[in-house]
């Protein structure tokens, strides 16, 4: 499916994401199996919990969200291969995204 929507309505998307992931949100790294999703519970192992600023740059054209800085976990959970990504406010208690994390060979949303 190749959808297309207007500039305006991406932009608004894109800071309503932002705005529900408030300052400080979470950035939480796992491997496993994906849930089938983002109101289902984690599945898998929690690798590293990083911290984002202000999470987004506003979407001022093109519906484009852009991370500012984004603290590293100075001592990450567990080893392993990250496979899966949870996007979480800062409390850990509002989900607003999941993706997919590919290490190599690009294509994945983080």
């Amino acid at each position: 499916m190749a959808l297309t929507f207007p500039a305006a309505f991406r932009n608004t998307r894109a800071d309503t994401i932002s705005a529900r992931a408030g300052s400080g949100a979470l950035l939480r790294i796992y491997s496993g199996t994906r849930p089938a999703n983002a109101d289902a519970a984690p599945t898998g192992t929690l690798l590293a919990e990083l911290t984002c600023g202000s999470p987004f740059a506003p979407a001022a054209t093109g519906g484009v969200l852009t991370a500012n800085a984004i603290t590293q976990d100075s001592s990450a959970n567990l080893s392993g291969t990250a496979t899966w990504f949870r996007l979480v406010n800062s409390a850990g208690t509002t989900t607003v995204t999941d993706g997919d994390v590919t290490v190599t060979g690009g294509g994945g949303d983080l």
